[in-house]
């Protein structure tokens, strides 16, 4: 197996650490300004904090210094990101998004600083907590 370089790992990193902060923004300000309710909002602001605390622990400047824009092979937009019908479907998506990126950075994690593994397993499982709880007001 490939030992993979700390700067394609940062890379993987990086990528996974902006789409969960990216999809969390996205579900607060959903929270925030269509189901006008403070404490899912205030619940998406407080895990997408703890999740720049928790990266914190990896060296956030590591992170963005490996970021390689130019050379992305998939950051061309798939026809189902733009498959969405109302706010409903654009909450859902995020929250998948978010649920996704937390578990790459959970996992990457294991290869660079396990103190934070544990940081980000929490975190995910608190998306999948506050998921259920807007899911189920419908």
């Amino acid at each position: 197996m490939r030992r993979m370089k700390d700067e394609k790992l940062y890379r993987v990193m990086d990528a996974n650490l902006n789409r969960a902060k990216e999809g969390l923004r996205v579900c607060e300000d959903i929270c925030r300004f269509v189901y006008d309710h403070r404490q899912w909002t205030d619940g998406f602001k407080t895990i997408r904090h703890q999740l720049t605390d928790a990266a914190a622990g990896i060296g956030v400047l590591k992170l963005v210094a490996a970021r390689h824009i130019e050379g992305d092979v998939g950051k061309k937009t798939v026809n189902s990101e733009l498959a969405r019908e109302n706010v409903d479907d654009i909450f859902y998506a995020n929250a998948q998004r978010v649920k996704e990126s937390i578990r790459v950075l959970e996992e990457f994690a294991k290869l660079k600083d396990r103190r934070v593994v544990e940081d980000f397993k929490k975190l995910r499982y608190r998306m999948y907590a506050i998921e259920k709880k807007i899911t189920a007001q419908g």
